[in-house]
């Protein structure tokens, strides 16, 4: 699987299908993407719905997933579904497709050719189900990566690291200059993201598959997984002083110099740009920590509840097709900081840490995104968790392996 570096003559560029043809119908579309690169992304997509005769109307929740996708599912099972919804790659809609509410893509997918395009086929694999297409997919987002403050190591007066235990080595000297070492908000996933990165970082990428993608409590129990917990220890302790809740609330830590660096997905790359900060002169990206260059194949995803009314569901075939469209799949995702899912369009315009993204991602060393591989209970049940440990210094590395090979143990 190999993303091409070229340029396309968008002109020339498959655009809406005949077979659904735009109407002037109003789209209600619910999503999670409330920080100012998130909006500035989502702009692309309204922008390129508008022009198809259409009419985008935002319903943003703020909060992230973990507060967006129950107010979802209530509105769908409740008979109040909006026109699309964006989910994560992976099981959190495989409710909704059994109880045949979601409007099946197969036969738009099938006439673009959507498995010949989107790379990697596990991101339209996870959008199947019984054979089915239900969701589109529209980004590659990876988990894996520190983003540094170039500013706060210089007021330190310490190189950047280029590791993971570079940077741990240099939390005494960060503190010292008034810096928070590691910026974590408050929002339970950011904690389970961050242990979720150091698995395949510290312990590799086998064991990161024997506990997620295997279950094995075994693996989850043993001296691999304790690395894991020691780093996440390490980490805990220089995220002591980052209050705030929300995970751009913590990148913004680091734009403005406060805090040394943050763990966090590649969607950090948008409230970069839109602080107008350049890749490699003020701030540094280490894919995989700088330990393991890998990269997980995440991202996201939209669905269409079925509706009773045929001028929107024609629409909603047009948004789908709207977004696999390969010019705004490139205007989106170069200001998401994501990579696109089309493995045919013009990527030159990335920044470097983009292109170290799509290197990997051409390499083949990656991983499945956890939202790939757990149910959303599992998900929950870590998230709770990683909260208790990152906030109670007494409960011990040790103890908190014990909780989380009994949560992997339990998981379907």
């Amino acid at each position: 699987m190999r993303y091409k570096l070229l340029t396309v003559a968008f002109a020339a560029s498959v655009a809406l299908p005949l077979a659904v043809p735009a109407g002037a119908t109003d789209l209600e579309v619910a999503h999670w993407w409330t920080s100012g690169g998130e909006a500035a992304a989502v702009a692309e997509f309204a922008k390129a719905f508008d022009a198809t005769g259409n009419k985008w109307v935002d319903a943003a929740i703020a909060g992230a997933g973990n507060t967006a996708r129950p107010i979802m599912v209530a509105r769908i099972t409740g008979g109040d579904p909006m026109g699309a919804f964006q989910f994560n790659h992976g099981r959190q809609a495989e409710e909704l497709v059994a109880e045949g509410l979601l409007l099946d893509l197969t036969e738009l997918a099938t006439q673009e050719k959507w498995a010949e395009l989107v790379r990697p086929k596990s991101l339209l694999d996870s959008c199947t189900l019984d054979g089915k297409i239900y969701c589109t997919p529209i980004n590659i987002h990876s988990w894996q990566w520190l983003w540094l403050s170039n500013k706060a190591f210089a007021d330190a007066g310490v190189p950047v690291p280029t590791n993971w235990d570079e940077f741990v080595a240099a939390g005494p000297a960060l503190e010292k200059a008034g810096k928070i070492p590691l910026a974590i908000g408050g929002q339970p996933w950011q904690t389970t993201g961050a242990f979720n990165v150091l698995i395949p970082a510290i312990a590799g990428k086998d064991v990161f598959l024997k506990v997620y993608k295997d279950h094995d409590a075994e693996a989850a129990a043993g001296p691999e997984i304790a690395k894991v917990f020691k780093a996440a220890d390490d980490a805990r302790k220089m995220s002591a002083k980052s209050n705030v809740q929300d995970w751009n609330q913590a990148t913004n830590l680091v734009i403005t110099g406060q805090a040394g660096g943050q763990i966090m997905g590649d969607w950090a790359q948008g409230e970069f740009q839109v602080a107008g900060q350049v890749a490699g002169k003020d701030y540094t990206c280490l894919p995989g920590l700088g330990v393991n260059a890998l990269i997980s194949t995440g991202g996201d995803a939209f669905y269409f509840p079925k509706l009773d009314d045929p001028e929107k569901t024609k629409a909603q075939l047009v948004l789908a097709s709207t977004m696999m469209n390969p010019t705004t799949q490139v205007a989106f995702n170069l200001k998401k900081g994501s990579v696109p899912v089309r493995g045919d369009v013009d990527v030159t315009a990335a920044n470097d840490c983009m292109k170290k993204g799509l290197e990997i991602l051409a390499s083949g060393n990656i991983i499945p995104d956890t939202n790939q591989l757990n149910t959303e209970d599992t998900n929950n049940q870590l998230n709770d968790l990683f909260v208790e440990f990152f906030k109670t210094p007494s409960l011990t590395p040790e103890d908190a392996q014990k909780r989380f090979a009994d949560i992997i143990a339990a998981a379907d």
